[in-house]
C-alpha cells in the first residue's frame, strides 16, 4: 500500500517557523521525486518545492525561495520542508507527493494534507 503522510503544521506567528515531515510507505524515496504543494481555500494549488532522486536537484517557487528548504532522510524514508520566515499568506493546506520517474514532473501519488496558519 503506498502512502504519504504530512506532519508538523499548525498554528505560527509571522515570521516563525515549522518544519513539515512527508512519511512515505509502500516505496522509497530514491526512486522518486517528491514535491510540496499548498492551496489555499479558493485558490489554485501551487508547486512550492521538489526534489529529484534522480539527480538530487530541488526547486523552489520563487514566493518561497529562500525562507523553505527541502530535503530528504533516505533511512527513514521522509522528505521535510522547513518553512521560515512565514508570512500571512504562506496559510494554506500543504500536501506533499511523488513522481515515479525520480523527476519533478507530473505527481502520480498524494497525501492527504497539513493545515498551516500563519497569523498577523
Amino acid at each position: 500500500e503506498v502512502q504519504l503522510v504530512e506532519s508538523g503544521g499548525g498554528l505560527v506567528q509571522a515570521g516563525g517557523s515549522l518544519r513539515l515531515s512527508c512519511a512515505a510507505s509502500g516505496f522509497t524515496f530514491d526512486d522518486y521525486a517528491i514535491g510540496w504543494f499548498r492551496q489555499a481555500p479558493g485558490k489554485e494549488r501551487e508547486g512550492v518545492s521538489c526534489i529529484s532522486s534522480s539527480d538530487g536537484s530541488t526547486y523552489y517557487a520563487d514566493s518561497v525561495k529562500g525562507r523553505f528548504t527541502i530535503s530528504s532522510d533516505n533511512a527513514k524514508n521522509t522528505v521535510y520542508l522547513q518553512m521560515n520566515s512565514l508570512k500571512p499568506e504562506d496559510t494554506a493546506v500543504y500536501y506533499c507527493a511523488a513522481e515515479f520517474q525520480g523527476w519533478c514532473g507530473p505527481m502520480d501519488y498524494w497525501g492527504q494534507g497539513t493545515q498551516v496558519t500563519v497569523s498577523s
